[in-house]
């Protein structure tokens, strides 16, 4: 069931696309991102449409403290904005009695 997308999800998404557009603009950065998704460079133009992918983007950059600042600072966002749009393009959490 996918669930219903408001202005929060919008704007996380948007700043996900933004540093999906930082990691591309650098091949060392790019590449260890492409070897632990499994994807290439041309299905990642399609798979940017998927608010789960760019959760994975996010997730990535989050992984790395050194990354997650570099990225901030060039895309001048607090990295607490980035770890925001990542805590909400999170999967939801699993609920055994549903």
């Amino acid at each position: 069931m996918k669930r219903k997308l408001d202005h929060g999800d919008a704007a996380a998404e948007g700043l996900a696309l933004e540093v999906l557009a930082w990691l591309a603009g650098d091949e060392e950065k790019l590449f260890p991102f492409l070897q632990l998704s499994g994807l290439n460079p041309g299905t990642v133009r399609e798979s940017a449409r998927d608010p789960a992918f760019l959760g994975a983007v996010l997730d990535h950059v989050m992984g790395d403290e050194p990354m997650l600042l570099a990225c901030a600072r060039t895309l001048d966002v607090k990295p607490e904005k980035i770890a925001a749009a990542w805590r909400r393009l999170q999967p939801p959490d699993f609920d055994p009695d549903l």
